[in-house]
This record gives C-alpha cells, structure tokens and sequence, in this order.
C-alpha cells in the first residue's frame, strides 16, 4: 500500500504580509475588519489563527469609546475559547486603548454553575463595567432571563459563530432573530467556516442580509505567512483495522494530532482506549508516563523518545493533567514539549499548538466546519515548519460487510468534503465576460506574453490573492444579491452541489455521463431551490460562475499535478500556472466548453490511485445498480433547454445527433411527448 496520496497540494507565497502589523498594531485581516467597524452588524469569516479574537478587540473599543455603546459581551462555545479574549496590552502595539476584562467578568475562568453564571450577568447589565466574556449556554440562559431588551445599546460579539443555526430547536439562534428584529443592539459574529452551518443555515436570509460581510480567505492567510509555504490535502483508504495501517500515513519525525474515530463511527473498534494502546504500540516500545505532563513516552524505532499526550483516557483527572500541560503558557515555545496528540473530539477549535504539521483525521467527518476546524490545527505559521498536511484515513468498502453501501456513501462524501477544502484554500475567482471593449485591469499579472485583446485572458493579482478570468458568452449578474452570490458565496453553492449524493455518484462513475446533465441541470436546480428570489438570467449567471469556480479549481489541479510544477518559483506557482496552462490547451475559454467538463474528473484519478482495484470496482457496481435512466424533473429541465438550443441554433435538437448533450436534450423531449401521450390514453 503506498504512502498518502495528496488531493492537492497547495504551495505559497511566505511574503509575511499577514503577520505583520500595522501603525496602530493590526494585520492586515484586523485592519479590514476595523474598517468596517461602524457597521451595526457585522458577520468577519476567517480562517483559525488569523487574528479574529483581537481584531474584535478593536472593534469592540471603538464602539464603546466612540459609537455610544455601553457595554460588550462576548459570547465563545466553550470555556477554554474564554482564555483568547484575555487582557492584552494593546498600546504597547500603538493602538490607543488597552483591553482589559474584570477576573469576575471572564465567566470563563470564574467557577460556578450556568445559574450562578446567569446571575453574574445580570450583575454585569446593571453596572458600569465595560466587557464581560461568557460561554454560548450562559449567555442563553441570561437572554431567556432578563429578555432581549435587557441588552439594549450593547454590543454582542459571537465567537465561532458557525455553532448557531436559524432552527427553531436552536435556542441561541432564535434568540439572535428577536435582537435583530428588537434592533437597539450592535452584533458581531465571528466563524473560521466559510459554510453557513452544515445542514441548516445559521440566520434566517432576510436576518443574514442586514450583515455586512468581512472574508479574509485562507490563500491570503497562507499566502502572507512567514515560514509555512506549502499545504497538503489527502485521503488514504486502508482495509482492516486502521492502527495496523497508521504508519503508512503517519510520520512520527512529524508534530502530529491524531483524531481517532467517534465510537458511533463505521472505522471505530468500539474500544477507543485499546485503539489508543495500539497506535502507540504501533510506534515504538512504551517507556512509561512522565509524572509533571502525564504525557506517554515511547521509544521509537530509531531511537528518539517520543512524548504523546493521551486526550482519551477516561479517566478524568489523567486527562486534565495531560491537558493542563498542553496549554502551559510556559512550553508554548518549546517544539519539543510534545510529538504527538490523540484525541477524539477535543483539540479541534480554539486548540494552540502552532507545531503541528500533520493532522490526521481517522473516519469521515460530516461536518465541513469541523474538517475547516481540524485543518485549521496545522495550518498555524511556525518557524523551522515549511510544510503542514491534512490526511483523512477512511475504511475502504468492503463487499462482505452489511454496511457496504453505507461505507460508499462515506467514501462519496469524504471526496465531496476534500473538493470543498480545496475550493476554501485555493485564490478567489472573479469572472468577466470576454467583449471586443474587455481590456486588462491595474494589478493583475497575465503571464508572459501580456494581456491579449483576441483572447480570453487569465490575470492574477498577487496581493489580492485573486484570478480575474475572461470567459466568453458568460453572464453576468444584475441583482445585487445575484452579485453578491458571485462575490462571496459560490463556495456556499458548490458546497451543495458536490454534497448531493446523485451528482457525485453520477460525476464519479457514470461512463455514460454527459457533463452538461450535471453541470446545468443538477447544478440549474441546486440554484433554483436555493435562491428561488432570483430571476432565470441572475440564476443563470450563479449557475455559470459557481460551475466555473469549481471546474476551474479542478482542471488547475489536474494540470499542476500532471504538470513539473516547481514549488520554489514563487507564491502558488503551481495552482496558478495550471489554470494557465489549462486555459492554453483549450481553443477559447467559452461557457459551453465549461459545462462540457465532468468537475470530477480528477477527484475519480485520485481515487483510482489510492484505493485498491476490487473496492474501487464494487463501489462502481453498487452505484451502477441504482442508476435511473430519466426523472420527469429532468425532462422537463432538459427540455427547456431544448427551446433555449432551438431558439439560438433553429432547429430542435436530433436524437441521432453525435453530441452527446444534444442527444441527452432531444431524449428529454422525446420522454415528455411519451408521458403525455400515456395520460391522454389514461
């Protein structure tokens, strides 16, 4: 079995632009959201370890100095997240206020049960201090005590705000409508998601329009690092059980944090503390337990003593030794205070540990927020660190098991879920329809040759992080919400699309595909049903620009891993000269062409590398089995197409027709003539 196989691999710039500070001490995603900080509501969306906690910092004073605010409450899921809004001398930075928070108002160090905690609240409310810090729940149990006007003319800030959703079982959620329907409040939310709550979204639309939107994206995050230039993204699939497999994957010369599978999971033994024992016997000979850290220490085969910190020991007061040793300010420093932490369901958010280059993550995840989360672990800039990588082991199907089709299904989305990363870390797209009038814009690179008015061009503006690509018959949307979508949520959109189990089946292992069946019509309905307001052009355009971001995205990684793509030429050189070099190899970048490509083409050639020739061979099967030739839906969409085809070229399309699509949109016709036919014979 060979080693990991990476999904892609993303190489950076390392200019150091996002660590730096400006005159009055802020990054430069601080800086953009301080920019913003007038704003009533304000939604920041950026990755971990970028700043967000003392960028809120900023905001939160300025609206307390200078916006007429009387107090901040900053509400985080849980109590360690408490410890990063801390004092921070921020005038030693030029900054012209301090923040400092009462030790009786971080309800996150202060002991005391959730009641006694509610009462501290309303203590807070009715003084003159300026902040207090509390968990999710707390702040839950306070607005259902003292009620939403109990808040008036403060600030709120939500940290890590993708854990709030807009269903009516979400108390919190429920709550944030009734202060923006009151609206005397200002709210701040905060996520290190780019996706708005997995299955449900975490404000009402109407509620999520009145937010002004801070991104800072991971590119620009990693692009300006210091030391960390390049980040790989890979599933393995092992057969067995995985700790005899862990070592093909698992680098013990590497910080690595180890998350084992839910007990609940298909991958799980349902013995996580033998699995524990097993990975460690897996890595060297046991050599005890320190007393000071409780960490294990192992001696590997070459020698070197490896310190592993157990987060899975149920044992409670083990645990919190060992977790206790982990958050030592003291160590934060030391590269050598740990190698190696396994856990299950800790360490995934508000988690320090800037060494770490290798998460591994075993069994499927089905929250993209926690996957973001759990990449996020590695992705913290570090000196001496240049690469960082993010490995997901998953079970391979196996034909003998009752689960077989449920192993599938967590296949399918595994490679879903690794499209999604790979749209989240690769530079932003903006689209331009190619016209005689296009010219090139200030900022953008075009490679060599320089912008060429006869040809779609592709530029690319390092310091925006960003790709300008003209492509011709494009639309462009009208609506302002229309652009907005095309601006800042085409990842919300294709995150529906390839998490629709239909079209990845069908775009991994249909042979008799057509591309276009995915790309207009799944994709046409997934836009229909999400943003019904819009009208037929301004779905179109979305349509257009989601399917471009995404193919895009792919035929660059297909082109830079086919390609000798060479790390050291400069920030993202790979990424960027692939979808140069695939833009090259097409006659003209044109909408049709676009929508002629299967997206998951190159996930299928990873795949086919990585998992064995007989699994791969079944999952082909079990998908074939299920395959129906045409729903009425389909029909009635490929037959709208048909008018459109129709209407352009004058003549419907011919069911002989050696193109394919053609083919598809005429049988569409075909199917809905029969069906009429059948209902008027009753």
């Amino acid at each position: 079995m060979s080693h990991s196989i990476p999904a892609v691999s993303i190489a950076y710039g390392r200019h150091g632009s996002s660590t730096r500070a400006n005159a009055l001490g802020m990054r430069p995603m601080q800086e953009r959201a301080y920019a913003k900080r007038g704003e009533q509501y304000l939604l920041i969306k950026s990755p971990p370890a970028s700043g967000k906690s003392r960028a809120l910092m900023f905001i939160a004073l300025d609206k307390l100095a200078n916006q007429g605010l009387r107090q901040a409450l900053i509400v985080v899921p849980e109590r360690s997240i408490g410890a990063s809004f801390a004092d921070e001398a921020l005038t030693r930075h030029g900054f012209w206020a301090d923040w400092t928070v009462g030790p009786q108002w971080n309800l996150c160090n202060a002991p005391g049960t959730d009641g006694g905690k509610v009462n501290a609240v309303g203590n807070f409310l009715a003084g003159n201090d300026k902040v207090l810090v509390c968990t999710h729940a707390t702040f839950r149990f306070a607005v259902e005590k003292f009620g939403v006007a109990a808040f008036d003319d403060r600030l709120i800030a939500v940290d890590e705000f993708h854990h709030v959703s807009a269903n009516p079982e979400n108390r919190l959620g429920l709550q944030l409508a009734e202060f923006i329907a009151r609206d005397r409040v200002h709210l701040v939310a905060m996520t290190g998601s780019y996706f708005r709550g997995d299955a449900e979204a975490v404000l009402s639309p109407a509620d999520e329009a009145r937010f002004e939107t801070v991104t800072y994206t991971y590119y620009e995050q990693l692009n300006g690092y210091e030391h960390l230039k390049q980040l790989d993204i890979g599933y393995f699939f092992y057969s067995g059980s995985y700790s005899d497999d862990i070592l093909k994957v698992l680098n013990p010369a590497e910080k690595t944090i180890i998350h084992i599978p839910s007990v609940n999971s298909r991958e799980s033994t349902k013995d996580k503390i033998r699995e524990v024992e097993h990975i460690i016997e897996e890595l060297g000979e046991w050599q005890g337990t320190e007393a000071t850290t409780g960490f294990q220490l192992v001696k590997a085969a070459d020698g070197r003593v490896l310190r592993i910190a157990d987060l899975v020991d149920d044992d409670a007061a083990k645990r919190d030794r060992v977790s206790a040793a982990l958050k030592d300010p003291g160590q934060k420093h030391n590269r050598d205070h740990v190698d190696i932490i396994i856990a299950l369901g800790m360490a995934k958010e508000g988690f320090d540990w800037v060494w770490c280059e290798h998460a591994l993550t075993v069994g499927y995840r089905s929250s993209l927020t926690e996957i973001v989360q759990i990449i996020g672990r590695a992705t913290r800039d570090a000196p001496g660190k240049t690469r960082a990588r993010f490995t997901n082991l998953i079970a391979e199907p196996d034909a003998t098991e009752q689960t077989v089709a449920e192993a599938v299904n967590d296949t399918l989305k595994a490679i879903a879920a690794s499209l999604l990363m790979e749209q989240v870390l690769a530079p932003r797209f903006e689209f331009k329809p190619k016209n005689p009038e296009s010219g090139p814009a200030p900022g953008f690179d075009y490679g060599e040759a320089g912008y060429d008015p006869a040809k779609c061009n592709i530029g690319f503006s390092e310091e925006e992080g960003k790709f300008q690509i003209e492509i011709k018959g494009l639309v462009e949307p009208k609506s302002p919400e229309a652009t907005r979508i095309c601006q800042q949520d085409l990842n919300e959109v294709i995150a529906a699309f390839v998490q629709d189990k239909a079209v990845v089946e069908r775009g991994l292992f249909d042979a008799d595909l057509v591309p276009e069946e995915l790309t207009q019509l799944r994709m046409g309905k997934i836009i229909k049903d999400r943003y019904p307001e819009l009208d037929e052009g301004d779905q179109e355009a979305v349509r257009q620009h989601a399917i471009a971001a995404l193919t895009l995205t792919q035929q660059a990684k297909g082109a830079a891993m086919g390609g000798d793509g060479d790390a050291e030429k400069g920030p993202n050189i790979a990424f960027v000269e692939g979808v140069r070099r695939f833009a090259m190899d097409v006659r003209e970048l044109d909408i049709d062409l676009i929508d002629s490509i299967n997206p998951f083409q190159q996930a299928y050639a990873i795949m086919a590398k990585t998992m064995n020739e007989e699994s791969l061979k079944q999952v082909q099967a079990i998908i074939s089995a299920k395959r129906v030739t045409m729903t009425l839906d389909e029909a009635r969409e490929l037959a709208k197409r048909a008018l459109k085809f129709k209407h352009e070229r004058g003549r419907l399309p011919s069911i002989t027709s050696p193109d394919a699509w053609e083919k598809r949109m005429a049988e569409g016709v075909a199917y809905l003539a029969r069906m009429k036919m059948e209902a008027a014979r009753g």
